[in-house]
């Protein structure tokens, strides 16, 4: 079982509260493997964001989110122009 708030910096902070949720081991294996290639402090970090990411967007569906991970997928080898970040959350508020 992963536990959000495990090995958190923000542990301490009064604003959060610690969930339990339940994951496959590959699920806990391909966060694990994200949240540490993209520079995330631990997992909990990266819960929150994915978390807030889908509760800010969530119009966001899943062919879209494909798109963007294909089009980030392109740019990390090269095939593509970088896109902000901002640019990502505009497209999602959009739809496209």
């Amino acid at each position: 079982m992963l536990e959000a708030g495990t090995n958190d910096v923000d542990s301490d902070d009064p604003e959060t509260t610690t969930i339990n949720v339940r994951v496959t081991e590959r699920q806990l294996a391909e966060i694990d493997a994200v949240w540490k290639e993209e520079g995330y402090t631990s997992r909990s970090e990266f819960l929150r964001h994915a978390i807030r990411d889908a509760t800010e967007h969530p119009g966001a569906s899943r062919g879209m989110l494909a798109s963007i991970a294909a089009e980030e997928y392109a740019m990390r080898k090269g095939e593509h122009d970088s896109i902000s970040r901002e640019d990502v959350l505009e497209m999602i508020d959009d739809g496209e």
